[in-house]
């Protein structure tokens, strides 16, 4: 059950994190600061799931 509680905080966290990004930055921030979320999430899910 702590995966599934996990995988649903990261996909709200994304969500909510893109519509503030998209209110507040332009198109190019908002591009490079989709990207190192993915990356410091991909990182993560790496160094402390496998």
């Amino acid at each position: 059950m702590g995966n599934i509680s996990y995988y649903i905080f990261v996909l709200v966290a994304l969500i909510v994190a893109f519509l503030v990004v998209k209110k507040v930055a332009s198109c190019m921030i908002k591009t490079v600061v989709l990207l190192a979320m993915v990356v410091a999430l991909a990182a993560i899910y790496f160094l402390y799931f496998t």
